[in-house]
């Protein structure tokens, strides 16, 4: 009997194990197609559906800092963007709850909300040994 239970305790574990790498690959996949698609709307020039993937401080300093709504704000803020197909994507790295999703000309962090994945900062540039400089950022 004992064997049997050594056995059951082993399985579990392999199935927690597996259970919890889809789970990273389903939020880094969720995570990459939100980025994706605040880069296609960027590129489109689609102020509207940009905003709806931005986080909410996000959305709110944008608003605060140009006056104007976050619709037409974003689209004068010269983020730059990829023409984001999903093989652009040269990098996505999840952490819990964060993520950062690598593309050839832009960096984005995103953060998952109730509601999905937002964007916490975007136009972001790496700077040797000192943190990413963030064109589009919140609070």
């Amino acid at each position: 009997m004992p064997w049997r239970w050594r056995w059951g305790v082993a399985a579990g574990a392999v199935v927690l194990l597996t259970a919890g790498c889809g789970s990273v690959e389903q939020r880094r996949t969720a995570a990459r197609d939100a980025a994706v698609g605040f880069e296609r709307a960027l590129g489109a020039e689609d102020g509207v559906a940009v905003c709806a993937v931005l986080a909410p401080a996000v959305r709110d300093e944008l608003e605060q800092s140009s006056g104007t709504p976050c619709e037409e704000a974003i689209l004068e803020e010269g983020v730059p963007f990829v023409a984001a197909a999903e093989d652009e994507v040269e990098g996505v790295d999840v952490a819990g709850r964060q993520a950062r999703v690598e593309f050839t000309a832009d960096t984005l962090f995103l953060s998952r909300f109730s509601d999905g994945w937002k964007v916490l900062a975007a136009g972001c540039a790496p700077r040797p040994e000192r943190p990413y400089r963030c064109l589009l950022k919140g609070d």
